[in-house]
């Protein structure tokens, strides 16, 4: 079984997980309602994907 042969420290430990960061999710606008939405997805406040209505939305 592996076992460490010295003591971690705790600069090297925090520096092996300084990069478990999470980046904010990219954002682009609506070409047809002008709000935010993530990229190469259906638009979800009016339903329009490459400018075609692909989902019906209740306004």
């Amino acid at each position: 079984m592996a076992v460490p042969k010295r003591k971690m420290t705790k600069a090297r430990r925090d520096a092996r997980r300084a990069n478990w960061k999470l980046t904010a999710p990219n954002l682009v606008e609506c070409p047809q309602c002008h709000e935010m939405k993530m990229p190469h997805r259906v638009c979800p406040s009016c339903g329009y994907y490459d400018g075609k209505e692909v989902v019906k939305t209740e306004d």
